[in-house]
């Protein structure tokens, strides 16, 4: 966005309404910094980073001095918004990613499913992108993909899962 663009929405940044500058926030900074989440694998200390990151635009929305003690909380209840929005919006995109790819025959789908030869290293594997699939749906990948040939089943299965997690701001 060019400078004379931003100095026009001054007028919004400084004003008192936190619903619309909630708007402009997810409709223009969450896509950019979330974009193509679908295909992380997030570990807890990345959560704790993305969770920071969304806290620290709210602070920055409200004009919240980094000194003030303020906890999450009362500016989450301020903002009339859930906790963790945007690690649940990324859930939502991933598994919808997911259910996309099992339903095409796409070189996506043969990298997904892919196995490869030899040995692994030594140590603790590292975290699959199919582990996230399993923990939030709690079913195999793979009957997790018999389900996503169904899309409405799968859609189903999806609002089921992140259902108790999304805020009712939407």
């Amino acid at each position: 966005m060019a400078v004379g663009q931003l100095k026009k929405m001054e007028k919004i940044w400084k004003g008192q309404d936190k619903q619309t500058k909630l708007k402009i926030v997810r409709a223009c900074i969450f896509p950019i910094a979330m974009y193509g989440c679908e295909g992380w694998t997030l570990t807890t200390a990345d959560e704790k980073k993305i969770n920071a990151f969304e806290m620290k635009c709210y602070r920055r929305m409200l004009r919240i001095p980094w000194i003030a003690k303020r906890k999450n909380k009362e500016i989450l209840k301020e903002l009339k918004v859930g906790q963790d929005w945007l690690l649940n919006n990324n859930e939502v995109r991933k598994l919808s990613y997911f259910g996309h790819l099992k339903r095409h025959d796409s070189l996506e789908k043969h990298i997904l499913e892919a196995r490869l030869e030899g040995k692994r290293r030594k140590g603790r594997p590292t975290r699959r992108w199919t582990e996230d699939i399993r923990e939030w749906l709690q079913i195999s990948p793979t009957e997790a993909g018999r389900e996503a040939q169904k899309r409405e089943v799968f859609r189903w299965r999806v609002r089921e899962a992140t259902s108790t997690k999304t805020c009712q701001d939407e």
